[in-house]
């Protein structure tokens, strides 16, 4: 099993959880985060630490959400690994929470 960033990640991107990562699987885009279901080994510790609550196992990712585990396997092909936390968008209190934002995501 893995864990999956989904949808409230968009325009977030909180990176807190990448720090406490031990295997280094999550990769970084324009404005979300996805993580390498090849390199999670389902530890769970970076679902606590996201802010937006936007990370979930697999088995529990919400019905409307499930198409964010192929997203997340299929951008952390081309995206690069993140390991160090970085400060969030200056505006990104202002999309925790917004519906409908898979339109916004920057590939």
């Amino acid at each position: 099993m893995t864990f999956v960033v989904t949808e409230n990640c968009i325009k977030c991107k909180y990176t807190d959880c990448v720090e406490v990562c031990p295997v280094d699987c999550f990769h970084e885009g324009p404005n979300f985060l996805v993580i390498d279901p090849e390199e999670c080994i389902d530890c769970a510790l970076c679902e606590p630490e996201c802010p937006a609550e936007a990370i979930f196992a697999e088995d529990d990712v919400p019905p409307e959400q499930q198409h964010f585990t192929a997203l997340n396997a299929e951008l952390s092909e081309n995206w690069p690994v993140i390991t160090e936390r970085k400060d969030p968008p200056e505006d990104a209190e202002e999309w925790d929470g917004r519906e409908d934002k898979l339109p916004l995501l920057e590939r």
